[in-house]
This record gives C-alpha cells, structure tokens and sequence, in this order.
C-alpha cells in the first residue's frame, strides 16, 4: 500500500497591511499562499483576527496563530513559512476630507515661518554685505542693491529646493526617494519596530499569567 503525501501550504506573511475598522481580518489580506486548489479558497477567507476596540489601530499577528487557525481547519497540512514571522496590521477609519480652509491656515503658516527662516539666517551672515562686496570686485562699483545677484540668488534657492525634494507640487522628477522621505520611512521603520516590540512583550506577559 502506497503512502499518500501530506499536502503543503507555503505561505509568507506580508510586513504590513491595512483593514478597514469594523472589518475581519481574512488569511488573504496578510498573506501570499500557494497550496492545492481544493484548498486554496477557503484557506484565502480563513478569519485570522476580528479586531476589537481594545486593540486600538495596530495589532501585531503571530505566524503561531495563523498556524493555529489552519491546523483547526486542515489538521492534515504541512505548513511551510517564508519570510516575516508576523504582520503589523494597521486598522484605519475613513478619514474627512481636509477642509480647503484649515489646508489654507497652515500653508500660509508654513510659508510665513519658512520665509523668515530664510530672511533671519541671511541677516546673520550678513548677505546683503557679501553680495554688496562681490559685486563692487566685480564692478568697482558699489551700489546699496546689487539685484544682478540678489535676484539669480533668490530663485536659485528656490530651485535648490525643488532639485533637493525631487518634487514640484505633486509632479517628482525622477524615482529616487528624497531626503524628506527618506527620514519619513525611516521614523516609520522605527515606529513599526518599537510597535512590534510592545506587542511581543503584551503577548508574553499574556502567556505568563495564565
């Protein structure tokens, strides 16, 4: 008599992923799989996780239970895990639509405080008496405005900043990430990796007290 092989599951776990509150968390919005057709579509609507109020907007799940809830289902597969040994899911409302006033306030805001950001460092070095100086080295002359520097200067630093974010409004010139948004993935790696930390630690606690 021959021996039947066991059925496999490959799975991988996605690093995160998004549900909308109010929502199940299914085995096929945190998880790539490849197993047996017969098994495929009931394992893709497996409910992992039901989140609930205490759980605020991130929850941390452990490749354990999803092992778990498939064994309960399918004693009989084998699985085999690629990748993360968990997934941070991110439990998001529908957000309002920004109101174009507030959206007015605070680009008016950030436009006032940069602008004299800009104007306070150049008094600092003096500016206005380097570009006074290099002009009369250039000229012999010396004049109170020299706006045949001053003027190439400004709209330099405004092209300065466009070349240094790599973007203009919404338009990005080319696929290199800024230094902006380098910074901004890097506080969210961070964020991402202390949150996993807490919830690890809320899980073991979890399992010494019981």
């Amino acid at each position: 008599m021959g021996h039947i092989a066991a059925p496999y599951l490959f799975i991988r776990l996605r690093r995160k992923a998004r549900v909308r509150k109010g929502n199940v968390v299914q085995l096929s919005h945190i998880a790539q799989m490849i197993v047996e057709p017969e098994y495929e579509k009931s394992l893709a609507s497996l409910v992992i996780h039901k989140p609930q109020q205490q759980d605020g907007n991130r929850v941390l799940i452990d490749m354990m239970v999803i092992v778990r809830k498939v064994k309960e289902l399918y004693p009989e597969l084998q699985i085999e895990h690629f990748g993360e040994p968990h997934v941070l899911l991110e439990i998001y409302t529908d957000n309002k639509k920004p109101s174009p006033i507030l959206i007015g306030i605070v680009w008016l805001l950030l436009f006032i405080g940069s602008g004299l950001a800009i104007m306070n460092f150049h008094a600092d070095v003096s500016m206005l008496e380097v570009h006074q100086r290099i002009y009369e080295l250039m000229t012999g002359k010396r004049v109170d405005h020299p706006l045949i520097l001053q003027i190439p200067y400004s709209l330099g630093i405004g092209a300065g900043m466009v070349i240094f974010f790599n973007h203009l409004f919404k338009k990005k010139f080319n696929e290199e990430p800024s230094p902006l948004e380098v910074e901004m993935f890097m506080y969210q790696e961070n964020v991402n990796h202390y949150v996993i930390t807490e919830e690890y630690g809320k899980i073991h606690e979890g399992e010494d007290s019981k």
